[in-house]
């Protein structure tokens, strides 16, 4: 477990869990011991474990492929928190998403406010979250390059997502993916600019870098 923040803010993350190395997250504010879970993938106790002596608001999704959920069971029993996402995702059974989150919706934890902010294009639903200089970043951002995407329309529409939404933020942005290390939003936008002064095949997609 690698913890961040400050004072008032304590940002936990916990990974490489389960068969595919996902990330799982805890925002928690220290005065009220508040707290949101961001994803729940396979190896989710050690979520629980760190978590006992929080009092989880919600679960929130960056985006429904199953390996983000593998533990729903596990998690939604032990906190009986409400399961969040955007509503254009589709993968998870409807009946396991409690509510809808929109884009710009913000959730308070203790006195911080998280912020979703719609991402699509590795899913259509794709959802960051921010929190003071924390964005967790799910699939759509990851050091070096966008997540993993089937189309050349989908890589496109996540370069927007990037270009757009995440690049607004202030350049010490902690950028905290759905797997693997983190980077900072600053970083991010000097590999991207590598990448958009080169050439790109107009059918690029899949696992794509910003060096590649």
């Amino acid at each position: 477990m690698d913890v961040y923040g400050d004072e008032t803010l304590t940002v936990m993350r916990f990974g490489p869990l389960g068969p595919y190395a996902n990330n799982a997250y805890i925002i928690a504010d220290e005065a009220t011991r508040e707290a949101i879970v961001v994803d729940m993938p396979s190896g989710s106790a050690e979520v629980l474990t760190a978590a006992n002596d929080l009092r989880v608001k919600a679960i929130v999704l960056t985006h429904t492929h199953p390996d983000h959920w593998m533990d729903y069971d596990l998690v939604k029993n032990t906190f009986q928190a409400p399961v969040l996402c955007h509503p254009a995702e589709r993968i998870m059974p409807a009946d396991k998403i409690d509510g809808p989150l929109a884009d710009g919706q913000e959730m308070s934890v203790g006195t911080h406010t998280v912020t979703a902010l719609l991402t699509p294009g590795h899913t259509p639903g794709s959802t960051c979250f921010l929190v003071k200089r924390f964005v967790f970043t799910g699939d759509t951002l990851f050091p070096g390059g966008p997540g993993r995407t089937n189309t050349p329309q989908d890589l496109q529409q996540t370069i927007g997502s990037i270009t757009s939404t995440l690049f607004s933020l202030a350049d010490d942005t902690d950028v905290l993916p759905g797997h693997g290390d983190g980077t900072t939003i600053g970083t991010a936008k000097a590999e991207y600019a590598a990448f958009a002064a080169r050439e790109h095949p107009a059918d690029l997609h899949g696992d794509v870098t910003w060096a590649g």
